[in-house]
């Protein structure tokens, strides 16, 4: 007998554990049944077919810069905080409201930065961005 219990012992295992397969079956069922109808709920629209070219005109910038020592700057000319209001009210009563581009320096107080956000909101300029450089080296 002791013979036929170690002859036993050195064979491999004849069986496949199939619990971790089916676990892994299972998840994958679930997981298309869940994405399944959110693929399905898809609006189809026949849109028409036009043949014309992107406007190549690019909207008027309007470039308002702030220094270290708070001076304002709108499009490289330097402006008074008196004059930066009417400039800013004769802008926005043109016909095209322009975009307009902040460019703060880092070391500039932030009340200078703030009060010429709330200049270009009192003047109807809707359309602000800021502009930043690329911390990530250029390639």
């Amino acid at each position: 007998m002791a013979f036929s219990c170690q002859e036993e012992s050195d064979e491999g295992m004849n069986e496949i554990n199939m619990t971790p397969l089916v676990d892994v079956m299972l998840v994958l069922l679930i997981i298309f049944i869940v994405t399944i109808p959110v693929v399905k709920h898809a609006v189809h629209l026949d849109l028409p077919r036009v043949s014309s070219k992107p406007l190549t005109v690019a909207p008027e910038a309007l470039r308002l810069s702030v220094t270290e020592d708070g001076d304002y700057f709108m499009n490289s000319i330097h402006v008074s905080d008196s004059e930066l209001l009417l400039n800013l009210q004769h802008r926005a009563a043109g016909g095209s409201l322009p975009n307009v581009e902040i460019q703060g320096d880092k070391n500039a107080r932030y009340e200078r930065i703030a009060f010429l956000l709330s200049l270009v909101q009192k003047s109807g300029l809707n359309r602000i961005g800021f502009v930043t450089q690329s911390a990530l080296p250029d390639r």
